[in-house]
C-alpha cells in the first residue's frame, strides 16, 4: 500500500508542486515584501530581544510557522486521495485480497507523512537560501524539531484521512480539508500573540498550530520551548487518536 501511494506521487508530480506553492509564495512574500515593515511593527518579541527591526530577524521568526503551514497544505491531497479510493471501487477489489484491512489507510498515512516531510525539507532549503539561520540550536534541538514535524504530520494526516473517508466525492473532500489549511493563518505564524487584538487572541492561542509553531520556533532558534512542548505533544496524540479511531470506524462501516 505504501509503494502504491508513492508511485502515485511520482506519476503525478503536480500534486507535490501544488503542496509547495502556497508556503513558498507566502515565505517570499512576507520576507521580501512585508519583512522590514513586519519586523519593525511587531516589536522585540519577534526579534528575540531588544534592537531595531530588520529582515533577517523576521525571517527567523517566520520560517517555523511556514514549515508547519507546509504540513497543513499537504492534507488536501491526502483527503482527496483517500476519498478517491473509497468511492472509485479500488477498495472493493482489495477486499478480495489477503491483506490487513487497516493497511489501506496506513499506506496512505505513511506515504502522506513522507511526502509532507520532503516538502518541509524543500521549503526549509529555500528558507536557508534566503537567510534563515539556526546557529543557537544544538544537535539535540534539531533532532527534536524534526521529530516534532513528523509527529504533527502524523496527527494531521490521520485527521485528513478521516475527512476523506467521510466525504462523498473528491471535491467535497478538498473543501472539507480547507480548515486544516486556514488554521495556521490565524495562529502565531506571522505575528506574536501579544501583537493581536484582545478579542482575536484566544482564537489564535487555543488551537493546535500555535503551540506547535512556538515549540518549533523555540527548538530551531535555541530559545527553549517551555510548556508549549508538552501542550503540542498532547494535541498531537489527541488528534492522532481521534483521526485513527474515526477513520477506522468509517472504513469498517463501509466494508460491512
Amino acid at each position: 500500500m505504501l509503494r502504491r501511494n508513492l508511485l502515485h506521487v511520482r506519476r503525478y508530480p503536480s500534486l507535490t508542486l501544488n503542496t509547495l506553492l502556497t508556503p513558498l509564495v507566502l515565505l517570499l512574500l512576507f520576507v521580501y515584501v512585508f519583512g522590514d515593515v513586519m519586523s519593525a511593527g511587531i516589536g522585540t518579541e519577534a526579534r528575540g530581544g531588544p534592537g531595531g527591526g530588520d529582515r533577517s530577524a523576521y525571517v527567523a521568526y517566520l520560517v517555523p510557522g511556514i514549515l508547519l503551514m507546509t504540513l497543513g497544505c499537504s492534507l488536501v491531497g491526502t483527503a482527496v486521495s483517500v476519498c478517491g479510493d473509497m468511492t472509485e471501487g479500488i477498495v472493493a477489489r482489495f477486499r478480495t485480497m489477503p491483506i490487513h484491512r487497516a493497511s489501506v489507510l496506513v499506506g496512505h498515512v505513511v506515504g502522506s507523512v513522507l511526502q509532507a516531510v520532503v516538502s518541509v525539507v524543500l521549503v526549509g532549503a529555500v528558507a536557508v537560501a534566503i537567510g534563515f539561520r539556526s546557529s543557537n540550536a544544538t544537535v539535540g534541538e534539531w533532532l527534536a524539531a524534526f521529530g516534532l514535524l513528523v509527529l504533527v504530520a502524523l496527527a494531521l494526516t490521520w485527521i485528513a484521512v478521516g475527512v476523506g473517508m467521510a466525504s462523498p466525492n473528491g471535491e467535497a473532500a478538498g473543501n472539507n480539508a480547507v480548515p486544516l489549511i486556514v488554521l495556521p493563518f490565524i495562529s502565531s505564524a506571522f505575528v506574536p500573540l501579544s501583537a493581536m487584538p484582545g478579542w482575536f487572541r484566544p482564537i489564535a492561542e487555543y488551537q493546535p498550530f500555535t503551540p506547535a509553531i512556538e515549540t518549533l520556533r523555540g527548538l530551531l532558534l535555541g530559545n527553549g520551548v517551555g510548556g508549549d512542548g508538552w501542550l503540542t505533544v498532547a494535541w498531537c496524540l489527541g488528534l492522532a487518536a481521534l483521526g485513527y479511531g474515526w477513520s477506522l470506524s468509517l472504513f469498517n462501516r463501509d466494508l460491512k
